[in-house]
């Protein structure tokens, strides 16, 4: 079993623009204090990260609500450029995919998000900070929040290739809030 890792490191991560960038404060320092303590302070969308509901659906479920089983599972990952359509990801619906990863500088359309939508897709991760294109507001958002799929955003999939994996992207258990930062992990089987 291979393990690969495509989570952002949190301090050096890019940020979506407005959002606070991560910051962390040795506040216990060895051998003084006799241990070291970090103190950290974050915005929930940082670096590699999951968005729940409740972050553009009005009474949406928040990240301590989700089903752990979305986070863990069969995953494919396609590479895509541009705006990726319904068309481009079609045959993957069909076949009834769970968790989908778009490595690439790619944009979901709203027909593909509307086709998601209707598919068996729990989870769809995109490289990108955010689903939505920038400046296009939060269209793809609500339409895949609102039938409960889940972005996972700010992935690291260059090193990866196109394929079947197994994804591991748990969120922290973060009562009441609208996303959690990730480590997302894929596990490929090695056969001799």
């Amino acid at each position: 079993m291979k393990m690969i890792d495509i989570t952002q490191e949190l301090f050096s991560c890019k940020v979506y623009p407005g959002d606070p960038s991560p910051q962390k404060t040795l506040v216990r320092q060895m051998p003084k204090d006799g241990c070291n303590l970090t103190n950290m302070s974050l915005c929930v969308h940082n670096g590699t990260h999951i968005d729940a509901p409740s972050h553009f659906i009005e009474g949406g479920k928040t990240i301590d609500q989700l089903p752990l089983e979305i986070f863990y599972g069969d995953c494919v990952v396609l590479e895509c450029q541009g705006v990726v359509e319904a068309y481009d990801i079609q045959s993957l619906l069909d076949e009834q995919v769970e968790r989908l990863l778009l490595k690439g500088d790619c944009q979901l359309s709203e027909e593909a998000a509307e086709a998601i939508a209707r598919s068996y897709v729990c989870l769809i991760g995109i490289e990108s900070q955010s689903i939505d294109s920038a400046g296009a507001g939060a269209k793809i958002h609500r339409i895949l929040l609102g039938e409960g799929i889940i972005p996972l955003e700010g992935l690291r999939l260059s090193h990866v290739k196109p394929g079947e994996y197994i994804l591991s992207a748990f969120p922290l258990h973060l009562a009441g809030c609208e996303g959690s930062p990730v480590r997302a992990i894929l596990i490929e089987e090695e056969y001799n």
